[in-house]
């Protein structure tokens, strides 16, 4: 069987329709097989029909339209989370073609000059988001930020230095407690007994004066805690180490107050698989003996995050969203979007005369996750359930808290905060 100018052939001469990439106004592919292959030994053709479906426009991030046969959920999970709709449709005409190139990002060397365009300009728009100074590298790596618990005192201390931990949530502490392994900790202040609802007065902060480094997580994403401000290291040849992974690029930050930030991708830059890690350089080069060659960020750095195979596509789509917060205006109109989503929730919970109850201090409460429970704690159940009959999801608590959780990261749309709360007073209406 010859193959068409418009097919390629797979196992057994089974012609199969190439898929040309659409453009981002276009509608997710379908695919249709209307024979399929006999079992019987012998191989028939199959066909693979490409069928164009309804179009979608995305204004403002609220939706307009569906996306292929099937309207799109609102996603409040707390990571994976949603991705910004257009990036999407951008990645999936590029998908099978990227810029002409003729092959897929997933598909290409990342040593070839297609995939260095592709991370350079990833790291050259994060630094324009974050104004990033020059002497701070940025690492695109992997292993979430769970493997950094262990690189951070690896790269950064001694086996006998000390390093102080501030832990309003259950990521510090998994990060305190991974980092007692290869240096001496000092938990200089916990909420756990408070079941991690506040963020200490900095003045109180008992510092260890030799301290290597301060360590906080920006915002606690399962607990809904985040600084609004940050501490500074009582030890003048100390350094401020930040967990971002859950309010990454959600608003400004001055990168000079601190010696590292890092973070998963997963919940507001990109899908999971990719951690990002900003480092001053004068930080790099240090690495005690017994740290692996994948956790010593010298490596990383010198060879531009590229020492062994990067999680390629994942980079790409951090990439693509850097973009989309950049067209938005940058981070200051990104946080201003933020905190009138945050506010619409919160105040939706307050009103609701204690019907919904939100644990967090008010001071401090996450822009990004909004932990909430019910009065009568036996409807919870319920109401995650007719949520998702209304299509919006992942509306569970943390395991370890129960309750709900809704996630908005950035690529929420108001419209799906705006459901959400019409959803929860019409909840409360029918069993108040």
């Amino acid at each position: 069987m010859a193959a068409s100018a418009n097919s390629f052939l797979v196992g057994n001469n089974t012609q199969i329709p190439a898929l040309k990439p659409r453009s981002t106004s276009q509608s997710l592919l379908h695919l249709s097989k209307p024979n399929t292959m006999s079992l019987a030994g012998k191989t028939k053709p199959v066909a693979v029909r490409c069928v164009a479906s309804s179009t979608t426009q995305v204004q403002d991030g609220v939706r307009s339209g569906s996306v292929g046969s099937q309207e799109r959920v609102f996603n409040f999970a707390a990571g994976p989370a949603t991705l910004p709709e257009n990036v999407l449709l951008k990645a999936q005409a590029d998908l099978y073609n990227w810029r002409g190139s003729g092959m897929s990002v997933m598909e290409m060397s990342h040593r070839g000059k297609e995939f260095l365009s592709i991370i350079q300009k990833a790291e050259s728009d994060l630094r324009q988001l974050w104004e990033i100074p020059q002497e701070y590298s940025v690492l695109f790596l992997q292993g979430g930020a769970t493997t950094q618990f262990a690189a951070l005192p690896l790269n950064l201390c001694k086996p006998d230095d000390t390093v102080d931990f501030v832990v309003t949530g259950s990521w510090g502490d998994k990060a305190a407690k991974e980092a007692k392994k290869y240096c001496k900790t000092n938990v200089i202040w916990s909420g756990k007994s408070e079941k991690y609802t506040k963020v200490p007065s900095f003045d109180e902060l008992e510092q260890s004066p030799d301290a290597k480094y301060l360590h906080i997580c920006a915002n606690e994403t399962i607990h809904g805690v985040e600084f609004k401000d940050y501490p500074v290291p009582k030890n003048p040849n100390g350094i401020l180490v930040a967990d971002m992974s859950s309010n990454f690029c959600s608003k400004p930050v001055d990168v000079s107050k601190f010696g590292v930030i890092y973070g998963g991708a997963q919940k507001n830059v990109g899908p999971s698989g990719v951690t990002i890690v900003v480092i001053r350089k004068d930080l790099i080069g240090n690495a005690q003996g017994i740290t692996p060659v994948m956790l010593d960020y010298k490596i990383h750095d010198e060879n531009s995050s590229l020492y062994n195979t990067p999680p390629c596509f994942g980079i790409y789509m951090c990439g693509l969203v850097f973009e989309d917060l950049l067209e938005q205006g940058g981070l200051k109109e990104v946080e201003k979007k933020n905190q009138r989503k945050a506010d619409l929730l919160y105040n939706a919970i307050e009103e609701s005369e204690g019907f919904y109850r939100c644990p967090v201090e008010k001071s401090v409460r996450s822009l990004m996750n909004v932990p909430f429970t019910l009065e009568k704690s036996e409807l919870e159940a319920e109401f995650i359930k007719e949520a998702a009959k209304e299509k919006m999801v992942q509306l569970k608590g943390h395991r370890s808290v129960g309750g709900m959780r809704a996630s908005i990261y950035n690529a929420m749309p108001l419209a799906g905060v705006e459901k959400l709360v019409a959803f929860m007073k019409d909840f409360q209406a029918k069993h108040a």
